[in-house]
Protein backbone atom coordinates (compact mmCIF):
# COMPACT_ATOMS: atom_id res chain seq x y z
CA UNK A 1 0.00 0.00 0.00
CA UNK A 2 3.13 2.18 0.89
CA UNK A 3 3.55 2.60 -3.23
CA UNK A 4 0.33 3.51 -3.76
CA UNK A 5 0.51 6.50 -1.20
CA UNK A 6 3.52 7.79 -2.82
CA UNK A 7 2.76 8.83 -5.88
CA UNK A 8 0.24 12.28 -6.20
CA UNK A 9 0.59 12.35 -9.53
CA UNK A 10 -0.51 9.40 -11.86
CA UNK A 11 -0.68 9.49 -15.76
CA UNK A 12 -4.55 8.79 -16.81
CA UNK A 13 -3.17 7.06 -20.02
CA UNK A 14 -1.13 4.45 -18.17
CA UNK A 15 -3.61 3.51 -15.63
CA UNK A 16 -7.31 2.54 -15.60
CA UNK A 17 -7.59 5.43 -12.72
CA UNK A 18 -5.70 7.99 -11.89
CA UNK A 19 -7.15 8.54 -8.33
CA UNK A 20 -7.22 4.91 -7.87
CA UNK A 21 -5.62 3.09 -4.65
CA UNK A 22 -6.11 -0.44 -3.86
CA UNK A 23 -4.52 -3.17 -2.90
CA UNK A 24 -5.54 -5.55 -6.28
CA UNK A 25 -3.17 -6.62 -8.53
CA UNK A 26 -5.29 -5.05 -11.28
CA UNK A 27 -4.87 -1.76 -9.64
CA UNK A 28 -8.73 -0.68 -10.26
CA UNK A 29 -10.19 1.05 -7.46
CA UNK A 30 -12.79 -0.71 -5.63
CA UNK A 31 -15.31 0.92 -2.92
CA UNK A 32 -15.69 -1.99 -1.17
CA UNK A 33 -11.99 -1.85 -0.25
CA UNK A 34 -11.82 1.42 0.47
CA UNK A 35 -11.01 1.76 4.53
CA UNK A 36 -12.84 4.19 6.75
CA UNK A 37 -11.69 7.87 6.20
CA UNK A 38 -10.93 8.46 9.50
CA UNK A 39 -8.21 5.14 9.34
CA UNK A 40 -6.13 6.88 6.50
CA UNK A 41 -2.60 8.29 7.21
CA UNK A 42 -2.02 11.80 6.01
CA UNK A 43 -1.80 11.71 2.49
CA UNK A 44 0.32 14.82 -0.33
CA UNK A 45 -3.00 16.01 -2.25
CA UNK A 46 -3.83 14.54 -5.27
CA UNK A 47 -2.56 16.29 -8.62
CA UNK A 48 -3.85 16.80 -11.96
CA UNK A 49 -1.18 15.52 -13.97
CA UNK A 50 0.06 18.52 -16.58
CA UNK A 51 0.19 15.77 -19.52
CA UNK A 52 -3.31 15.32 -19.39
CA UNK A 53 -4.18 19.08 -18.86
CA UNK A 54 -2.76 19.73 -22.20
CA UNK A 55 -4.37 17.03 -23.93
CA UNK A 56 -7.68 18.14 -22.56
CA UNK A 57 -6.76 21.54 -23.57
CA UNK A 58 -5.93 20.31 -27.06
CA UNK A 59 -9.15 18.44 -27.17
CA UNK A 60 -10.74 21.50 -26.04
CA UNK A 61 -9.36 23.39 -28.80
CA UNK A 62 -9.88 20.55 -31.35
CA UNK A 63 -13.44 20.46 -30.54
CA UNK A 64 -14.15 23.88 -31.12
CA UNK A 65 -11.94 24.78 -34.00
CA UNK A 66 -13.17 21.38 -35.85
CA UNK A 67 -17.19 22.09 -34.90
CA UNK A 68 -17.07 25.37 -36.68
CA UNK A 69 -15.65 23.60 -40.29
CA UNK A 70 -18.99 20.93 -39.92
CA UNK A 71 -20.95 23.67 -39.41
CA UNK A 72 -19.72 25.75 -41.92
CA UNK A 73 -20.36 22.40 -44.29
CA UNK A 74 -23.89 21.61 -42.68
CA UNK A 75 -25.62 24.29 -43.35
CA UNK A 76 -24.51 25.73 -46.77
CA UNK A 77 -26.09 23.39 -49.49
CA UNK A 78 -23.78 24.69 -51.82
CA UNK A 79 -20.69 22.56 -49.90
CA UNK A 80 -22.16 19.08 -51.12
CA UNK A 81 -19.74 18.29 -53.64
CA UNK A 82 -16.69 15.37 -53.26
CA UNK A 83 -14.33 17.28 -52.22
CA UNK A 84 -16.25 18.96 -49.20
CA UNK A 85 -17.90 16.13 -47.85
CA UNK A 86 -14.50 14.38 -47.45
CA UNK A 87 -13.24 17.08 -45.87
CA UNK A 88 -16.56 17.69 -43.58
CA UNK A 89 -15.95 14.08 -42.78
CA UNK A 90 -12.34 15.26 -41.94
CA UNK A 91 -13.49 18.02 -39.51
CA UNK A 92 -16.25 15.26 -37.96
CA UNK A 93 -13.13 12.63 -36.99
CA UNK A 94 -11.32 15.48 -35.55
CA UNK A 95 -14.24 16.89 -33.47
CA UNK A 96 -14.61 13.51 -32.20
CA UNK A 97 -11.30 13.06 -31.43
CA UNK A 98 -11.53 16.30 -29.34
CA UNK A 99 -14.42 15.15 -27.96
CA UNK A 100 -12.75 12.01 -26.36
CA UNK A 101 -10.27 13.89 -25.22
CA UNK A 102 -11.99 15.80 -23.14
CA UNK A 103 -13.96 13.22 -22.07
CA UNK A 104 -11.33 10.97 -21.03
CA UNK A 105 -10.29 13.61 -18.98
CA UNK A 106 -13.10 14.05 -17.06
CA UNK A 107 -13.97 10.30 -16.43
CA UNK A 108 -10.17 9.74 -15.29
CA UNK A 109 -10.47 12.45 -12.77
CA UNK A 110 -13.67 13.27 -12.45
CA UNK A 111 -16.21 10.36 -12.21
CA UNK A 112 -13.70 7.55 -11.91
CA UNK A 113 -15.64 4.93 -14.01
CA UNK A 114 -13.32 2.52 -15.45
CA UNK A 115 -15.79 1.42 -17.59
CA UNK A 116 -16.02 4.87 -19.50
CA UNK A 117 -12.54 5.25 -19.96
CA UNK A 118 -12.43 2.12 -21.97
CA UNK A 119 -14.73 3.49 -24.38
CA UNK A 120 -13.69 7.03 -24.35
CA UNK A 121 -10.29 5.46 -25.35
CA UNK A 122 -12.16 3.49 -28.15
CA UNK A 123 -13.52 6.80 -29.11
CA UNK A 124 -10.41 8.47 -29.28
CA UNK A 125 -8.70 5.44 -31.36
CA UNK A 126 -12.02 5.15 -33.80
CA UNK A 127 -11.77 8.92 -34.48
CA UNK A 128 -7.69 9.46 -35.00
CA UNK A 129 -8.13 6.41 -36.88
CA UNK A 130 -11.13 8.29 -38.63
CA UNK A 131 -9.28 11.10 -39.37
CA UNK A 132 -6.09 9.27 -41.23
CA UNK A 133 -8.43 7.37 -43.60
CA UNK A 134 -9.96 10.72 -44.12
CA UNK A 135 -6.43 12.46 -45.07
CA UNK A 136 -6.23 9.29 -47.24
CA UNK A 137 -9.50 10.13 -49.07
CA UNK A 138 -8.86 13.52 -49.66
CA UNK A 139 -5.05 12.96 -51.17
CA UNK A 140 -7.41 9.67 -53.68
CA UNK A 141 -9.69 12.63 -54.45
CA UNK A 142 -7.37 15.13 -55.28
CA UNK A 143 -5.29 12.52 -57.40
CA UNK A 144 -8.57 11.29 -59.21
CA UNK A 145 -9.35 14.87 -59.76
CA UNK A 146 -6.43 15.20 -61.59
CA UNK A 147 -6.09 12.31 -63.61
CA UNK A 148 -9.61 12.15 -64.76
CA UNK A 149 -9.97 16.39 -64.72
CA UNK A 150 -12.51 15.58 -67.53
CA UNK A 151 -14.81 13.03 -65.85
CA UNK A 152 -14.72 13.96 -62.92
CA UNK A 153 -17.54 15.84 -61.86
CA UNK A 154 -19.87 13.02 -62.98
CA UNK A 155 -22.08 10.90 -60.78
CA UNK A 156 -19.82 8.14 -60.55
CA UNK A 157 -16.95 10.23 -58.54
CA UNK A 158 -20.06 11.19 -55.96
CA UNK A 159 -20.24 7.46 -55.91
CA UNK A 160 -16.92 6.60 -55.29
CA UNK A 161 -16.81 9.10 -52.78
CA UNK A 162 -19.79 8.10 -50.86
CA UNK A 163 -18.12 4.44 -50.90
CA UNK A 164 -14.97 5.73 -49.12
CA UNK A 165 -16.95 7.50 -46.63
CA UNK A 166 -18.54 4.70 -45.72
CA UNK A 167 -15.88 2.56 -45.80
CA UNK A 168 -13.37 4.42 -43.90
CA UNK A 169 -15.60 5.32 -41.15
CA UNK A 170 -16.48 1.08 -40.97
CA UNK A 171 -13.35 0.21 -40.68
CA UNK A 172 -12.57 2.96 -38.00
CA UNK A 173 -15.48 1.51 -35.91
CA UNK A 174 -13.73 -1.53 -36.00
CA UNK A 175 -10.46 -0.58 -34.99
CA UNK A 176 -12.22 1.88 -32.07
CA UNK A 177 -12.83 -1.94 -30.35
CA UNK A 178 -9.21 -2.93 -29.80
CA UNK A 179 -8.93 -0.89 -26.87
CA UNK A 180 -11.99 -2.83 -25.18
CA UNK A 181 -10.96 -5.99 -26.19
CA UNK A 182 -7.37 -4.94 -24.41
CA UNK A 183 -9.13 -4.93 -21.09
CA UNK A 184 -6.77 -8.11 -20.34
CA UNK A 185 -3.78 -5.77 -20.49
CA UNK A 186 -5.18 -4.26 -17.13
CA UNK A 187 -4.65 -7.71 -15.39
CA UNK A 188 -1.75 -8.95 -17.07
CA UNK A 189 0.71 -5.30 -17.29
CA UNK A 190 3.53 -7.13 -19.27
CA UNK A 191 0.92 -7.52 -22.56
CA UNK A 192 0.40 -3.81 -21.90
CA UNK A 193 1.40 -1.12 -24.88
CA UNK A 194 2.96 2.56 -23.94
CA UNK A 195 -1.00 3.84 -23.71
CA UNK A 196 -3.10 1.51 -21.67
CA UNK A 197 -5.79 -0.34 -22.38
CA UNK A 198 -4.22 -0.86 -25.52
CA UNK A 199 -2.29 -4.62 -25.56
CA UNK A 200 1.16 -4.23 -27.67
CA UNK A 201 -0.58 -6.09 -30.64
CA UNK A 202 -3.28 -3.45 -30.33
CA UNK A 203 -0.71 -0.59 -30.98
CA UNK A 204 1.41 -3.11 -33.56
CA UNK A 205 -1.91 -3.50 -35.73
CA UNK A 206 -3.00 0.58 -35.60
CA UNK A 207 1.21 2.06 -36.27
CA UNK A 208 1.66 -0.93 -39.06
CA UNK A 209 -1.61 0.63 -40.58
CA UNK A 210 -0.76 4.06 -39.93
CA UNK A 211 2.84 3.30 -42.37
CA UNK A 212 0.94 1.70 -44.77
CA UNK A 213 -1.22 4.74 -44.94
CA UNK A 214 1.81 7.05 -44.69
CA UNK A 215 3.42 5.22 -47.79
CA UNK A 216 -0.07 5.35 -50.07
CA UNK A 217 -0.66 8.93 -48.90
CA UNK A 218 3.63 9.83 -50.14
CA UNK A 219 3.28 7.61 -53.34
CA UNK A 220 -0.29 9.61 -54.29
CA UNK A 221 1.33 12.73 -53.75
CA UNK A 222 4.47 12.12 -56.09
CA UNK A 223 2.04 11.60 -58.66
CA UNK A 224 0.05 14.30 -57.93
CA UNK A 225 3.36 16.46 -58.09
CA UNK A 226 4.04 15.03 -61.60
CA UNK A 227 1.05 15.98 -63.01
CA UNK A 228 0.89 19.45 -61.65
CA UNK A 229 4.52 20.14 -62.70
CA UNK A 230 3.97 17.91 -66.83
CA UNK A 231 0.43 20.42 -66.95
CA UNK A 232 2.66 23.72 -65.70
CA UNK A 233 5.36 22.92 -68.21
CA UNK A 234 2.82 22.26 -71.41
CA UNK A 235 1.39 26.14 -70.26
CA UNK A 236 4.01 27.79 -70.36
CA UNK A 237 5.79 26.59 -73.14
CA UNK A 238 2.83 27.86 -74.91
CA UNK A 239 3.79 30.89 -73.50
CA UNK A 240 7.40 30.71 -74.41
CA UNK A 241 8.79 31.91 -71.29
CA UNK A 242 9.02 28.54 -68.57
CA UNK A 243 10.53 30.38 -65.79
CA UNK A 244 8.57 33.65 -66.04
CA UNK A 245 5.21 31.73 -66.21
CA UNK A 246 2.81 32.67 -63.61
CA UNK A 247 1.00 29.89 -63.59
CA UNK A 248 4.75 27.44 -63.40
CA UNK A 249 5.39 30.20 -60.13
CA UNK A 250 2.55 29.63 -58.67
CA UNK A 251 2.40 25.66 -59.38
CA UNK A 252 5.44 26.01 -57.51
CA UNK A 253 3.54 27.15 -54.72
CA UNK A 254 1.29 24.29 -55.39
CA UNK A 255 4.02 21.62 -54.86
CA UNK A 256 5.21 23.34 -51.80
CA UNK A 257 2.18 22.70 -50.57
CA UNK A 258 2.05 19.32 -51.10
CA UNK A 259 4.81 19.20 -49.52
CA UNK A 260 3.74 21.31 -46.53
CA UNK A 261 0.72 19.04 -46.23
CA UNK A 262 2.68 15.77 -46.27
CA UNK A 263 5.37 16.63 -43.88
CA UNK A 264 3.23 18.00 -41.19
CA UNK A 265 1.66 14.94 -41.64
CA UNK A 266 4.33 12.55 -41.00
CA UNK A 267 6.27 15.11 -38.22
CA UNK A 268 2.85 15.04 -35.86
CA UNK A 269 2.27 10.99 -36.12
CA UNK A 270 5.49 9.47 -37.00
CA UNK A 271 6.94 9.66 -33.67
CA UNK A 272 4.11 8.27 -31.49
CA UNK A 273 3.63 5.49 -34.57
CA UNK A 274 7.60 5.00 -34.01
CA UNK A 275 7.64 4.83 -30.35
CA UNK A 276 4.51 2.72 -30.30
CA UNK A 277 6.47 0.44 -31.84
CA UNK A 278 9.84 -0.05 -29.74
CA UNK A 279 8.74 0.96 -26.49
CA UNK A 280 6.62 -1.45 -23.49
CA UNK A 281 5.04 -0.41 -20.49
CA UNK A 282 8.13 -0.42 -18.82
CA UNK A 283 9.57 2.78 -20.64
CA UNK A 284 8.86 5.98 -18.71
CA UNK A 285 5.53 7.60 -19.40
CA UNK A 286 7.04 11.33 -20.31
CA UNK A 287 8.10 9.42 -23.55
CA UNK A 288 4.72 8.64 -24.15
CA UNK A 289 2.79 12.00 -23.55
CA UNK A 290 5.92 13.72 -25.22
CA UNK A 291 4.76 11.68 -28.63
CA UNK A 292 0.98 11.62 -28.50
CA UNK A 293 0.38 15.61 -27.72
CA UNK A 294 1.93 16.23 -31.25
CA UNK A 295 -0.11 14.03 -32.52
CA UNK A 296 -2.93 15.54 -31.15
CA UNK A 297 -1.61 18.78 -32.90
CA UNK A 298 -2.47 17.30 -35.99
CA UNK A 299 -6.13 17.56 -35.94
CA UNK A 300 -5.79 21.26 -34.65
CA UNK A 301 -3.85 21.65 -38.02
CA UNK A 302 -5.93 20.28 -40.03
CA UNK A 303 -8.97 22.52 -40.62
CA UNK A 304 -6.29 25.47 -41.21
CA UNK A 305 -4.85 23.43 -44.56
CA UNK A 306 -8.01 21.84 -45.60
CA UNK A 307 -10.60 23.83 -44.53
CA UNK A 308 -9.77 27.28 -44.03
CA UNK A 309 -7.77 27.97 -47.38
CA UNK A 310 -10.88 26.94 -49.12
CA UNK A 311 -12.21 29.63 -51.01
CA UNK A 312 -15.80 28.73 -51.09
CA UNK A 313 -15.72 27.53 -47.44
CA UNK A 314 -13.82 30.88 -46.31
CA UNK A 315 -16.90 32.74 -47.87
CA UNK A 316 -19.26 30.63 -46.07
CA UNK A 317 -17.34 31.94 -42.91
CA UNK A 318 -17.62 35.26 -43.49
CA UNK A 319 -21.50 35.17 -43.82
CA UNK A 320 -21.53 33.26 -41.21
CA UNK A 321 -19.57 35.26 -39.15
CA UNK A 322 -20.10 39.10 -40.68
CA UNK A 323 -22.92 38.30 -43.03
CA UNK A 324 -20.90 39.42 -45.64
CA UNK A 325 -18.10 38.38 -48.02
CA UNK A 326 -14.86 40.79 -48.53
CA UNK A 327 -13.68 41.56 -52.15
CA UNK A 328 -10.21 39.83 -51.72
CA UNK A 329 -11.99 36.82 -51.37
CA UNK A 330 -15.19 36.87 -53.81
CA UNK A 331 -12.90 37.68 -56.62
CA UNK A 332 -9.60 35.65 -55.56
CA UNK A 333 -8.92 32.87 -58.33
CA UNK A 334 -7.85 29.56 -57.64
CA UNK A 335 -4.36 28.42 -58.01
CA UNK A 336 -2.03 25.44 -58.31
CA UNK A 337 -1.47 26.19 -54.37
CA UNK A 338 -4.95 25.21 -53.42
CA UNK A 339 -4.64 21.70 -54.54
Amino acid sequence: MSDHYEASVIPSWLTPDPTAWSGSDRGFADNATYPPLDSLPSLPPLLVNPWDVVLCSSGTLIACENALVVLVIWQNPALRAPMFLLIGSLALADLLAGLGLVLHFTFAYLLRSDAAQLLTVGLVVASFSASVFSLLAITIDRYLSLYYALTYNSERTAAFTYTMLVLLWALSLCLGILPVTGVNCLAEESTCSVVRPLTRNNVAVLSVSFLLLFGLMLQLYVQICKIVMRHAHQIALQHHFLSASPHYVTTRKGVSTLAIILGTFAACWMPFTVYSLVADYTYPPLYTYATLVPATYNSVINPVIYAFRNQEIQKALWLVCCGCVPASVAHRARTPSDV
